[in-house]
């Protein structure tokens, strides 16, 4: 008889031990839950002291606290719970979730029962419902370099959505779907799936993580699916934005990992990386134009 199958939850703190143990908090005593593995990022305030604290309270053998000697990023910070879970715990899928989602069990356990019938599968995330602008899709196909570059422009995206977005029939009337990328503040992924394909990429600091998994993925043969009959509360990047408070900032690192992907993964030449500037140039002007003018919230 099979064993049952292990779920680990690797959660990434960087300066938020507050919202990273309301989270805690509330998922420790899920019964689709093996272990909790927190994983401070080289804070530079109290969150390792604190966290600490919280794994003596709640039980160490239950929610365990690793540290990172240096902040590599969302990829490396979760590639060190993702290897804990893989070699300490044995544990066969992980659920990857930032700090400032919500999410129940029973949504565990939907997720957990997705890689059971579906062998090629690699990767499963459920709806999001974001906290500003409702219940979302969140599952997209891979485009190549320009429809990657369209997605990213505010406006470009709304302008070509009908071009860049599954159509509303492809999910019609499915209680799942397979897509080629899921958002990455709530997914669950089969570990030996995962360490096979190399993890997270940590030369990537932060964004653009989710299409090179995608990417990953599909190179390997597998699949990405979006969860239809189940969604989570994802509160709009709130961690993030704590770190990076400013829109310019954020998008000079979106910049950077998007040009990584794009020269790393699909190999654009230096004519094409020479026009990918271009474009993230027009891009700051949209930003500046919609946050200015349309007062448009970020």
């Amino acid at each position: 008889m099979d064993r049952r199958k292990r779920v680990s939850c690797v959660i990434v703190n960087y300066n938020d031990a507050g919202t990273t143990e309301k989270l805690v908090r509330r998922i420790y005593r899920y019964q689709s839950l093996d272990a909790v593995v927190m994983v401070d990022n080289c804070s530079a305030d109290d969150s390792k002291d604190r966290l600490e604290a919280l794994t003596w309270e709640l039980g160490r053998e239950r929610v365990i606290l690793l540290s990172a000697e240096k902040n590599k990023g969302y990829g490396g910070g979760n590639n060190l719970g993702i290897i804990y879970s893989y070699k300490v715990l044995q544990a066969d899928y992980v659920l990857i979730a930032n700090p400032d989602v919500e999410f129940s069990d029973a949504l565990v356990s939907q997720l957990a029962g997705m890689f059971a019938g579906h062998r090629q599968l690699g990767v499963a995330a459920p709806l999001m419902e974001d906290a500003k602008f409702g219940q979302q899709k969140n599952g997209w196909p891979l485009h190549g370099v320009w429809g990657s570059l369209a997605r990213s422009g505010p406006v470009c995206r709304r302008v070509f959505r009908s071009l860049l977005e599954y159509p509303p029939s492809y999910f019609q009337g499915k209680q799942a779907a397979y897509v080629d990328v899921v958002h990455g503040s709530l997914l669950m992924v089969d570990l030996e799936k995962m360490m096979a394909c190399g993890g997270y990429d940590e030369k990537v600091f932060l964004y653009q993580e989710e299409e090179i998994l995608g990417y990953k993925m599909l190179a390997q043969g597998w699949r990405t699916a979006l969860l239809l009959t189940g969604c989570y509360v994802h509160r709009h990047a709130q961690s993030i934005s704590k770190s990076y408070q400013n829109v310019w900032q954020r998008q000079r690192l979106r910049n950077q990992s998007a040009m990584y992907y794009y020269k790393n993964y699909l190999g654009i030449n230096r004519l094409e990386e020479w026009m990918v500037q271009l474009f993230f140039l027009a891009v700051r002007l949209e930003i500046w134009f919609c946050s200015r003018v349309l007062r448009w919230k970020w």
